[in-house]
């Protein structure tokens, strides 16, 4: 997989054409970079794919992921956030010319479903503090020419622009 991202950054990919990222390869790849870019605080993780949209699962401490990115977290957010827990995030790609938007369907932790307040909380205080460049729910350009992302339910297909 790594081989591919890199023929697409480096721009080597035939205007045109695609490229194809295995549910295999895709879950390879995670197992391999999530502890590198986030070596405590999350393991086991794994994506499912479904037709335009995919689910990440993972065990999940938040106050451990916050910590190692050198957020500090008040004694409040550590009684209610410690703890390793099951995390499903799901969402729903859709894309074409160039842009993308990734809308956030629903997260799931411990198997609760969690409603829009707490969606919105969990957003602000753990996500964006981790991945502040994310953009979710608002459309965004895609780099490298690419032109759209297809997601199927055995791959990720990425067409580079004509």
């Amino acid at each position: 997989m790594d081989h591919k991202l890199d023929l697409i950054e480096a721009r080597q990919v035939k205007r045109g054409s695609s490229v194809v990222f295995t549910l295999e390869e895709i879950n390879g790849w995670a197992r391999v970079k999530v502890p590198e870019t986030m070596p405590q605080g999350i393991r086991d993780e794994r994506v499912e794919l479904q037709e335009g949209s995919a689910s990440g699962f993972a065990m999940v401490d938040f106050v451990k992921m916050l910590q190692v990115k050198g957020n500090s977290v008040n004694w409040i957010m550590t009684r209610l956030l410690e703890g390793e827990r099951p995390l499903r995030v799901s969402v729903k790609l859709e894309s074409g010319g160039g842009r993308c938007i990734v809308r956030l369907t629903s997260v799931e932790i411990s198997n609760v479903t969690a409603n829009a307040m707490v969606l919105d909380f969990l957003i602000r205080t753990l996500f964006m503090p981790l991945y502040p460049d994310a953009k979710i729910n608002e459309p965004f350009d895609l780099d490298y020419d690419i032109d759209r992302i297809d997601v199927h339910r055995d791959n990720v297909r990425v067409t580079i622009k004509r």
